[in-house]
């Protein structure tokens, strides 16, 4: 390959990868070319985008970025899935393609600078919560005392008002109200 032609792919990949931070790197040899479409558009209509990488190329073009960690990755076939909301749910996409191709090679997973090796490390990833599922938690547990405290106000507050309700019901159909001794 000739330098100019390096250099171009270089410049693709620094463009492509300009602002991501997060990606899964698999490998999808041994995968037929309609099963490889297929996965592909599966992927897209979710806003993931898988590129084939030329290994020494990419590592050049991730230095000094986030995606520098990945380069004791990149060794043998190398495709970078990336995009969505976050790598956590393009590692539950790619955990779950595995299920149906057991061809695709899970090589790891980069999130926030930190380096997920090998299936096991995808996996672990794949099962973390999104940002969104992250927020609802921490919304939950910050909201959960407050429920509980307007419940423990709420309980005598309301057993008052049934007394008081009782009362009234008594007085308006005339009855009489006997002192408790």
């Amino acid at each position: 390959m000739s330098k100019q032609v390096k250099q171009m792919i270089l410049g693709d990949y620094k463009s492509r990868f300009e602002g991501t931070s997060d990606a899964v790197v698999v490998n999808m040899r041994g995968i037929e070319a309609n099963s490889t479409n297929e996965i592909r558009q599966n992927l897209a209509k979710k806003e993931i985008r898988l590129t084939v990488v030329r290994n020494r190329l990419a590592r050049q073009a991730f230095e000094g970025t986030d995606l520098a960690k990945l380069s004791g990755l990149l060794s043998g076939p190398s495709t970078l899935a990336y995009g969505a909301e976050s790598v956590v749910e393009v590692a539950r996409e790619i955990v779950a393609l595995v299920k149906q191709f057991p061809d695709l090679e899970l090589k790891g997973a980069i999130l926030d600078g930190e380096l997920y090796e090998g299936e096991d490390g995808v996996s672990r990833l794949s099962k973390f919560p999104t940002r969104d599922e992250a927020i609802a938690q921490d919304v939950t547990l910050i909201l959960g005392p407050g429920r509980k405290l307007l419940g423990q106000i709420k309980g005598p507050i309301s057993s008052v008002a049934g007394l008081v309700k009782a009362i009234a019901d008594k007085l308006e159909n005339g009855e009489e109200i006997k002192k408790a001794s």
